[in-house]
């Protein structure tokens, strides 16, 4: 596994970095189990202290950590800014909200022999973070600023296309006055990853990445009977009923299913429509998504930006491909892609026939998979016909019947007039294959503690 940041527009390999040594990685996992000792007992407010001032760091060099987005995994600069921002936000989120939400909880007794009992909420310890490329700062965010509020500590093993980012957030929060070994960035091996699981000072693991690495590191975790979270694909569903509004929807379904280069777990990838409306809206569609503007990430024209790396766009090139040979139809969208850069052409696909395994798939890319629904109700078998369930969405012009149809749609997140979204107050998380857990709000704060119960009892002994 090779740690290199490789431009995806241009191909220029900028920088490589060593996987860290089975030394390293022991020396890590000690130095993180030492500075858990210390940082369990650390006040609220001190911890506070420093996840603000990582978030006032962010904000005041935005350009220069947004510019690492763009060069390591191609990110247009407008979206990369908006995602050093969203981290700021989430670091803040904790400093506002971690100690209420950790605040011991009495429970009502049946009985006053049962005594005086109350649940507190403790951390487990070391924790090891797995994290992707397509958010390099917010994937880390939303797990370091949670369990850092709970008094975990936290090793990094981010994705290999991305390790300047990983490097960068480590200097963030040491900038910030993190104690040594609370959150450590390592260019680690997979079979380095089974050990660090495997270390009995390690008490958990969390996962946002593909279906694949999800099931191998849950077994992991599962074998050493360690606590793991899983946040993996998706393939959500954005249904389109009758009487929506057609532009606003037509827009909200061109950002959705293309920000980031369409390379989104939760991005709108299977587009429902109801027959009364869906000749319309494709229509329109394909005249929104045909005025994408593919180009250099750092133009601030570009709306369309290339793939992470010329392998992920011939892997999505290759679905393509094997979607029209079960009988889907392809159709080209919108100019020519340029030539430079890990590119691919805005893709229709129709006729994903039920015995289509392709409609079953992700694609992690600018390709559109369009059904059309008998109505309503066909909207909704459609949109639950998926092995996937992290997000999707209903468009309607009756916000109330939209969020109806809304809990009728199997997934961990629903949104009724606007594409599936992530927020610093929001949580985050799915179900079926689309993995297990929540992160963010106090869901994903309290994933990795010991919700302890501690009771009071002072009654005569009775035999």
């Amino acid at each position: 596994m090779a740690y290199a940041t490789i431009n995806p527009y241009t191909g220029e390999t900028l920088a490589t970095f060593p996987n860290a040594t089975d030394a390293e990685v022991e020396a890590a996992i000690g130095r993180a189990h030492n500075a858990f000792l210390g940082w369990r007992r650390t006040r609220f407010a001190d911890r506070g202290r420093i996840l603000q001032k990582a978030a006032d760091l962010l904000r005041a060099d935005a350009d220069g950590y947004a510019k690492l987005l763009t060069l390591e995994m191609g990110k247009i600069t407008a979206e990369a800014k908006a995602e050093v921002e969203l981290s700021a936000k989430i670091l803040e989120y904790y400093v506002r909200h971690a100690e209420a939400f950790l605040k011991p909880q009495k429970l009502p007794v049946l009985d006053p022999d049962e005594g005086e009992a109350t649940i507190v909420h403790e951390p487990l310890g070391v924790l090891l973070a797995i994290e992707p490329w397509n958010f390099p700062y917010y994937q880390i965010a939303r797990i370091l600023a949670p369990q850092l509020s709970v008094g975990n500590t936290l090793l990094l093993k981010h994705a290999s296309n991305v390790p300047q980012s990983a490097a960068a957030f480590e200097k963030l929060m040491r900038e910030a006055g993190l104690p040594d070994g609370a959150f450590i960035n390592l260019y680690a091996t997979r079979s380095q990853i089974e050990t660090i699981i495997n270390d009995p000072r390690v008490h958990g693991v969390a996962l946002t990445g593909s279906e694949a690495a999800g099931s191998v590191v849950a077994a992991q975790a599962g074998q050493a009977l360690k606590k793991s979270t899983m946040e993996l694909g998706g393939a959500d569903a954005f249904i389109v009923l009758a009487d929506a509004d057609l532009k606003k929807t037509v827009d909200w379904a061109v950002f959705g299913r293309h920000w980031n280069g369409g390379q989104v777990c939760c991005s709108s990838k299977r587009l429902i429509i109801v027959d009364e409306v869906f000749d319309a809206f494709v229509d329109q569609y394909r005249k929104g998504v045909s005025g994408l503007v593919a180009g250099d990430p750092f133009d601030p024209t570009t709306t369309l930006a290339p793939l992470s790396s010329q392998k992920a766009a011939e892997d999505v090139r290759d679905q393509i491909r094997r979607a029209v040979e079960f009988g889907a139809r392809a159709e080209d969208v919108g100019p020519a892609v340029p030539n430079q850069g890990a590119f691919v052409q805005p893709t229709f696909l129709t006729g994903l026939g039920d015995d289509n395994p392709a409609r079953h798939w992700e694609f992690f890319g600018p390709v559109s998979m369009l059904f059309r629904a008998r109505d309503e109700e066909d909207a909704v078998r459609i949109a639950n016909d998926s092995p996937f369930g992290l997000g999707g969405s209903v468009f309607t012009s009756n916000p109330a019947h939209g969020a109806a149809v809304a809990a009728r749609v199997s997934t961990g997140m629903v949104f009724v007039n606007h594409p599936t979204k992530v927020e610093a107050d929001l949580p985050f998380g799915g179900i079926h294959r689309s993995g297990y857990g929540r992160e963010l709000i106090d869901l994903g704060l309290k994933e990795f503690v010991n919700h302890k119960l501690i009771d009071v009892v002072d009654i005569d002994a009775h035999f």
